[in-house]
């Protein structure tokens, strides 16, 4: 019986780890869709941001209590899951509680530890779970989030609970056959925890069969909900627990009111103003000006896209949104990372990208979506992992006008007097010291 689960232990893990791999290699590929972009500079300024931003959780901060629960949900679930190793090793080995023996009294005290965080990722993603769905809080009750991504982050926040819970029951029936003396479980004495010990009345009158059944149990769901987790993981907004810190890292240094300016059309604005600074041998430069389709963003821009939490706070500072404009920075994340899982699983289907007919710019994302925007940051300021909706839209809009033409008549007039008066308004270059002479 014992080699029995040995074996069926030694396959689930073999399946799961492939499954994740294989989808993590599919994520991988549909980043590398993007352009090319060098974020290789400052390296002491990059590792920085990822300390702040991604282990310290910086921006979440400015919501105290907020962030507290929030890093107590994401340290404890990370931390806990160190016990997985054991959990794994037990598996392998068929042996029970590997390390309690050779840890001695350390393997009490991190037992402790881990139950403790337990305890506080439990309350906390109680707490979440009500600010959801009882208090309602108005960035969790958007129309971005009609449909699976609201059940998404439920579905995770229930999980939680459930593996917690499970650890919990877990080491009190442990414990509580430890002191009935039943073989295997006595061979390696923990003594009780500090939280499980508290669960203990609750099974008390229940056999030793069935604590065993219990234990067993737990244990098993347990590991099986780290494998099903591991592996809902890559399909949910929660696979920023992965991305947040190589997202952080390779944040964009500049400051947030740069854009970045293409180069070429610099180049033809002087050589208009300068003809004699153009070279003689220049061949015509067919490069496309903006974005259309999500390979012709930046592998960051796609890196951004996975790496979205969803939790709303660009959308909550975005002054068009606030406004009743259509514009939602978060949901501008969401529908590129939909487009881009969309080109990934006809890549994956092919062999190789054909065009479907479709592409974010208006398939996705809608003009007017992208004509609310006023540049102003906020979405930017607000991320607490370093995402930059703004750089999408700007890239989506510079294709809108550059390429299609398409702008409002107000913008044309703009553009044209910039064009012909080297200014936004209609007045030639030679009046503009008039107004001296007038006054």
């Amino acid at each position: 019986m014992q080699i029995a689960q040995q074996i069926l232990f030694l396959l689930l893990s073999i399946t799961a780890s492939w499954l994740f791999a294989r989808k993590v290699k599919e994520i991988s590929r549909n980043i590398k869709l993007g352009r090319d972009e060098d974020l290789n500079d400052q390296s002491n300024r990059r590792w920085k941001n990822l300390l702040l931003l991604a282990f310290g959780q910086k921006k979440m901060f400015r919501n105290p209590l907020v962030a507290v629960m929030h890093f107590f949900v994401y340290a404890g679930f990370i931390i806990i899951n160190i016990e997985v190793l054991e959990i794994v090793l037990d598996g392998i080995t068929g042996q029970h509680r590997i390390f309690a023996q050779p840890l001695g009294g350390l393997y009490s005290l991190l037992i402790n530890a881990f139950e403790v965080l337990a305890l506080t990722v439990l309350t906390a993603c109680a707490i979440f779970l009500v600010r959801r769905n009882i208090i309602r809080l108005k960035r969790f009750t958007s129309k971005d989030l009609n449909g699976w991504p609201r059940s998404d982050a439920n579905y995770i926040l229930i999980t939680e609970i459930v593996l917690m819970s499970l650890f919990l029951f877990l080491n009190a029936s442990d414990t509580l056959l430890q002191t009935r003396r039943v073989e295997h479980y006595a061979a390696h004495p923990t003594g009780n925890f500090i939280i499980s010990q508290y669960l203990q009345p609750l099974i008390a009158g229940i056999s030793d069969h069935g604590l065993e059944i219990l234990e067993r149990g737990s244990w098993w769901l347990h590991i099986v909900g780290i494998f099903a987790f591991l592996n809902y993981l890559p399909y949910s907004k929660h696979l920023h627990i992965i991305l947040a810190f190589p997202n952080a890292y390779y944040a964009r240094l500049e400051p947030m009111g740069k854009m970045e300016n293409m180069k070429s059309v610099q180049n033809e604005v002087m050589y208009a103003m300068q003809p004699e600074l153009a070279p003689a041998d220049a061949t015509p430069n067919h490069q496309k000006f903006g974005a259309k389709d999500v390979q012709d963003l930046s592998w960051k821009n796609l890196m951004d896209a996975y790496s979205c939490t969803e939790c709303g706070r660009c959308s909550a500072s975005c002054p068009a949104n606030q406004t009743g404009k259509l514009l939602s920075p978060r949901k501008i994340m969401m529908d590129t990372r939909d487009r881009l899982e969309a080109v990934g699983k006809q890549i994956t289907k092919d062999g190789e990208r054909k065009d479907d007919g479709k592409s974010l710019l208006h398939d996705y994302i809608t003009v007017e979506e992208l004509r609310a925007c006023t540049t102003c940051n906020a979405c930017v300021q607000e991320c607490p992992v370093s995402i930059s909706p703004l750089d999408i839209i700007i890239q989506l809009r510079r294709y809108l006008v550059m390429e299609e033409s398409n702008s409002p008549q107000e913008w044309t007039a703009m553009f044209s007097n910039v064009e012909n008066n080297f200014a936004p308004w209609k007045f030639s270059p030679d009046e503009r010291d008039k107004w001296v002479e007038e006054n």
